[in-house]
């Protein structure tokens, strides 16, 4: 089951990776003045947003079917985006695409989450993260040959296409979660708008105080730090004169190095204790990303390459944590709706870079002084939120 979600999440992980990537490829096509980048990615993160719908349609109607929707939805979207006239179509695509990919790998989470026992639950999540991020591998080798391919960075949109072909595989192979259905089973009653709402109102009235502390995380952390992750490429193109075949090799070699901390957190947080091991890596990514845009030379790399490790492990323990931390009848919302703090943090944050740009004159001081408010993270893990480690998903949060 993780082999198959995994290979399907990896291509909309390859196609979300691609905007940044290719950012200085699509900007002298498309004529995008230097001004609009941060507005342009922020509409196009804005994207996310829509999904929260279909996390709420999942836990009415099955995480299954809303899943295989999405993965043709973003397939499709994807390879259209490789045939954008300007930079306004370009955006509305894009928008779209993210809407259904990220809608595809939150349902994913929630399915591992759904489907594992609590001693792998981290292991299993970190593993997924871990295959995912091939994506961004797959994106990085691809973009290294983006000067000598026939259409250049349209040819990466179409790379999108495989998981269409598995369609009619999955559809067979990929079984509804037993907690979803026996869920299902136990609540038959109520009316037909009761029930559609009924994952909404679960989330409103069923563990407000954990929602309010793991939402205002994310969303600090993506004020904070999403504008960091959006230029990088273009920092080292640009400041460290790169070539886009040079940061493919740092990214496909060390990056493989990084993708480890989904793995070894989720490991770490099953034998240690999820919050133990958040706090960590939440205090370490934001010296790293500091240190990485205001050193030069041979530091570069290896900050680079911890930066990841820290981002993706931090993220896998935070994410077990955010499957754990509610009930399986609004898991799928619950998730939506950090996704939507997420987006609006990381949208209001590269709107405030923008801003910070204006005053300093660079991208790279601005986004130092928006990585110091990252450091607010670990301190209300540690204040505000339970340990879920070693426990059933119904010991940790029974339906109310």
């Amino acid at each position: 089951m993780i082999g198959l979600i995994a290979f399907v999440t990896m291509f909309d992980q390859y196609d979300l990776a691609l905007f940044s990537l290719a950012l200085n490829q699509i900007q002298a096509e498309l004529m995008i003045p230097e001004a609009q980048l941060g507005g342009l990615g922020a509409i196009v993160r804005m994207g996310a947003l829509p999904a929260f719908l279909f996390t709420v349609i999942a836990d009415r109607l099955g995480r299954r079917r809303v899943l295989l929707f999405t993965i043709a939805a973003y397939t499709l979207l994807t390879a259209a985006t490789a045939f954008a006239p300007d930079a306004r179509t370009f955006v509305v695509l894009q928008f779209l695409a993210r809407t259904f990919a990220v809608a595809e790998v939150l349902l994913a989470y929630v399915v591992i989450a759904e489907e594992l026992d609590p001693d792998v639950r981290g292991w299993g999540i970190g593993a997924l993260a871990a295959l995912s991020s091939c994506g961004h591998g797959l994106a990085l080798l691809a973009f290294g040959m983006v000067d000598s391919l026939p259409m250049g960075w349209r040819a990466l949109y179409l790379l999108g296409l495989p998981p269409l072909l598995l369609l009619t595989f999955l559809r067979r192979a990929l079984p509804e979660t037993r907690r979803f259905e026996a869920q299902q089973s136990a609540q038959r009653t109520g009316t037909v708008l009761a029930n559609a709402l009924r994952p909404v109102v679960g989330l409103i009235r069923m563990y407000p105080g954990r929602f309010v502390a793991i939402a205002g995380v994310i969303f600090l952390l993506n004020f904070a730090e999403n504008a960091a992750g959006f230029f990088g490429p273009k920092y080292f193109q640009d400041e460290h004169g790169w070539s886009p075949a040079q940061f493919a090799i740092l990214g496909v070699f060390g990056g493989f190095l990084g993708i480890f901390g989904s793995t070894i957190a989720g490991r770490w947080s099953d034998r240690y204790g999820r919050r133990r091991i958040v706090i960590i890596f939440l205090a370490a990514h934001p010296l790293f990303v500091i240190a990485y845009y205001n050193l030069f030379g041979y530091a570069l790399a290896p900050l680079w390459i911890c930066g990841v490790f820290s981002g993706i492990g931090s993220g896998v323990v935070l994410g077990t944590m955010g499957q754990e931390l509610f009930p399986t009848s609004y898991r799928s919302t619950a998730a939506g709706a950090r996704m939507i703090a997420g987006t609006l943090g990381g949208v209001l944050g590269l709107g405030v870079e923008a801003v910070l740009y204006g005053i300093f004159g660079s991208h790279w001081t601005a986004i130092s002084v928006l990585v110091l408010l990252a450091l607010l993270a670990p301190l209300i893990v540690a204040a505000f939120l339970p340990e879920t480690s070693g426990r059933t998903l119904e010991e940790i949060s029974p339906e109310v």
